[in-house]
């Protein structure tokens, strides 16, 4: 059940299609410049320090559940597998902004070449929408393990669960690629300062000389399907469980029912209360270095904060993650 190693290889040869590609960027542009979350020199150490901090939690946290899961056979089961993959998501996304940012901060270079903010562009787009897959897929394991307890473990089997990880990964890279080959065909002019700490697709789309009027659509019109599938799976599969758990006579079992969606239910709020709180307020933000610091609201903060959420409110993780820790201080 666990392919992690295909969620590894696979973006990576994308990325290699991508960069094997002869871009028609008639301006030659060698570069942009990411200006970050603020310019002011004096608040540069304590953003690298935040940011650093912040980073090594996310990977640590995410990286323990990870470990976890794989060497805790009391754990693989659906839930726990689509956890891990979150958490390696969750690791992996942070990693294709935040280093980057780091040595700009260190280097006092804000350059990040062309190639390479193609290869963030793609690399952030595709976690993201596998995030959002699999969050999709946690809610519908929840609604099949409490509407349907009988059957639970026909219908998520290994081969579903993997079939699911894999559909998801694959649908992710085929938009993120997309949007990349799209990005290509721009022509941008001197102005390639973006006002972010990252290169954001829609930022890189509002310094490009040329029409874009085609991405910008492909954007809504796919985002909105991408994200509209899963979320209404989610409402759906809650739903359903809502009215399963009503009918349970013991307040106890109720209790015991909604238990089990809590984490989950805590870190889709969070995902997507952050990603729609910036996406509607962005409009009426006049500031760039107000959007780039409110990206960091759902780039960065729900990816640090979900190993926690887990590890708080679930049992089988908290003992799981004692046993692992002190394997770790035997080991050392």
């Amino acid at each position: 059940m666990d392919i992690t190693y295909l969620i590894i290889l696979l973006p990576h040869l994308s990325i290699r299609f991508i960069n094997n590609i002869e871009t028609r960027n008639q301006t030659m542009i060698s570069e942009f410049f990411l200006l970050g979350i603020s310019d002011d020199q004096e608040l540069q150490p304590v953003i690298f320090s935040l940011f650093l901090i912040m980073y090594l939690v996310t990977v640590f946290g995410n990286l323990l559940i990870v470990l976890a899961v794989s060497f805790d056979f009391n754990l693989h089961n659906p839930m726990y597998f689509f956890l891990s993959n979150l958490s390696f998501t969750d690791i992996s996304l942070s990693t294709t902004t935040i280093p980057k940012m780091l040595v700009n901060i260190q280097t006092q270079n804000h350059s990040i070449t062309y190639k390479g903010c193609i290869n963030q562009i793609f690399f952030t787009t595709c976690f993201c929408a596998f995030e959002n897959c699999i969050l999709a897929a946690m809610a519908y394991d929840r609604y099949a393990a409490i509407c349907h307890p009988l059957r639970y473990t026909v219908i998520m089997n290994s081969y579903f669960c993997a079939l699911l990880i894999l559909l998801s990964l694959f649908i992710s890279m085929a938009n993120a690629l997309f949007h990349s080959l799209m990005i290509l065909h721009l022509t941008f002019c001197i102005d390639v300062e973006i006002p972010q700490f990252f290169c954001e697709l829609t930022q890189v789309l509002n310094i490009a000389c040329s029409s874009t009027l085609i991405n910008n659509i492909v954007i809504y019109v796919v985002g909105g399907i991408l994200a509209g599938i899963p979320i209404s799976g989610i409402i759906f599969s809650y739903t359903r469980i809502v009215f399963s758990v009503l009918r349970i006579s013991t307040a106890e079992g109720k209790y015991k029912a909604f238990s089990t969606c809590g984490s989950h239910l805590s870190i889709v709020f969070l995902f997507y209360g952050t990603s729609l709180g910036v996406y509607f307020s962005s409009p009426f933000t006049n500031s760039p270095k107000k959007t780039a610091a409110a990206s960091v609201m759902y780039l960065v903060f729900p990816q640090m904060i979900n190993p926690f959420i887990y590890s708080l409110r679930n049992r089988d993780i908290k003992v799981s993650l004692k046993k692992l820790i002190g394997k770790m201080h035997c080991f050392l």
